[in-house]
């Protein structure tokens, strides 16, 4: 699982000397046992992936708030820890593979206009999990729609 191969990470960051690197790993895994305490046990693939695309979404947004205050130190920073939450997530599918898949839904749906955006997102999201980021469904999902 995921906290076994962040745990084997951490070791060869440390033997190697990657700070950086190994005080994200070390952040990673205990976002992992947070939500796991909060869950009352152990939490599946599916769930820890879930925490990494939160915790990826939150460096994403902090870095672009860094980035509109001019902190470019901060955006560095907050880049590298995306870069390697990232790394331990799916690929992110490509738009024209999303694209595919909303229009695939919104066939099956049989729906225009947003009278069916919550049925489409719940089952465009629940097909691509964390292939794809929410914001970006959405936004194909209303282009799709309109």
């Amino acid at each position: 699982m995921l906290l076994e191969k962040l745990r084997e990470d951490m070791k060869a960051a440390l033997k190697a000397g990657e700070k950086q690197r190994l005080g994200v790993i070390r952040m990673l895994i205990s976002e992992l046992n947070n939500a796991s305490i909060a869950a009352s046990g152990d939490l599946d693939e599916a769930e820890e992936q879930r925490v990494l695309t939160s915790y990826a979404k939150k460096r994403r947004e902090v870095m672009e708030s860094a980035r509109d205050g001019g902190r470019e130190d901060l955006v560095a920073s907050e880049k590298f820890e995306h870069e390697v939450t990232m790394s331990y997530l799916p690929e992110q599918l490509s738009e024209a593979d999303l694209r595919v898949i909303v229009e695939k839904h919104v066939e099956a749906v049989d729906a225009s206009g947003n009278q069916a955006f919550g049925q489409i997102m719940k089952a465009v999201m629940a097909e691509v999990g964390a292939g794809a980021d929410g914001k970006v469904v959405s936004a194909l999902v209303r282009e799709v729609l309109a």
